[in-house]
């Protein structure tokens, strides 16, 4: 059975610049099989209801601004996947997740550019699921417990969004070896939660958790975490890191 996994996809750089996680990543998707499908949360889709992809050949969507040419350049032409689409409807809607298939939605950054390190050939199918960010951590917890038999079935699942995501405090020119105290500490209470099992705290990480509010200004980069965790089994950290002093590049994978 495949595990789920969260992954902590950076700057849209990363795709050009892979610094040490994008080596992570690719030695990540050595180490498992070759999924037939795969389906993934994004940070970049923030929705008021839940929606599933159902566009079979969806666009690289360059979502962002000011960045190189070569970054607008980068194409990502993996295929979407219909019935699984509306496999994984069918499932949401079976644990009382009502959602529907948006026909058009294309792969935004936070799908094609950790996938375009873990997978280059782009030959692998596609699903994303939207991020309604008002649910907060419960309800990407229950998406996630809703899909989780999908891994038997020999589809990926994949939370993507960021273990720590304040841009306003980043430094553009601190090396990996450069790191906020403030953000590790949050980054690893996280972890500390997260092999605990300590769902509690997690769902409530904004009360709880050490400056919660400064790494996450808004929980968008976070809540695909929880996504990943409901999906999975047992919690193991496949890569941590730090770029530009507090963004965190940390892999999990659960299972």
């Amino acid at each position: 059975m495949f595990p789920s996994l969260y992954i902590s996809h950076g700057s849209p750089m990363l795709a050009l610049e892979s610094g040490e996680s994008g080596p992570a990543l690719t030695r990540l998707a050595a180490q498992l099989p070759k999924p037939k499908a795969i389906v993934i949360v994004s940070a970049h889709w923030e929705s008021n209801e839940l929606l599933v992809s159902g566009n079979p050949q969806p666009q690289t969507w360059h979502d962002f601004g000011g960045f190189p040419k070569a970054l607008f350049e980068v194409q990502y032409p993996a295929p979407g996947d219909p019935q699984l689409a509306a496999k994984v409807v069918e499932l949401l809607n079976a644990n009382d997740l009502p959602a529907r298939i948006d026909a058009n939605r294309p792969l935004d950054h936070g799908v094609w550019v950790p996938l375009s390190l873990m997978y280059p050939l782009a030959d692998i199918p596609v699903v994303q699921v939207s991020l309604p960010t008002r649910g907060g951590p419960a309800l990407q917890t229950r998406v996630g417990q809703a899909l989780r038999s999908l891994r038997e079935h020999g589809v990926l699942l994949i939370g993507s969004g960021s273990i720590t995501h304040n841009l306003r405090e980043l430094d553009w020119h601190a090396g990996p070896e450069s790191v906020e105290p403030w953000a590790k500490v949050f980054r690893d209470w996280m972890i500390e939660k997260l092999a605990a099992n300590d769902e509690t705290a997690l769902h409530d990480y904004r009360q709880q958790a050490p400056n919660a509010v400064r790494n996450h200004p808004s929980d968008e980069h976070l809540l695909p975490l929880y996504f990943a965790r409901g999906a999975g089994g047992e919690f193991a950290i496949a890569h941590q890191g730090f770029t530009m002093g507090a963004l965190g590049m940390d892999i999990y994978r659960f299972g």
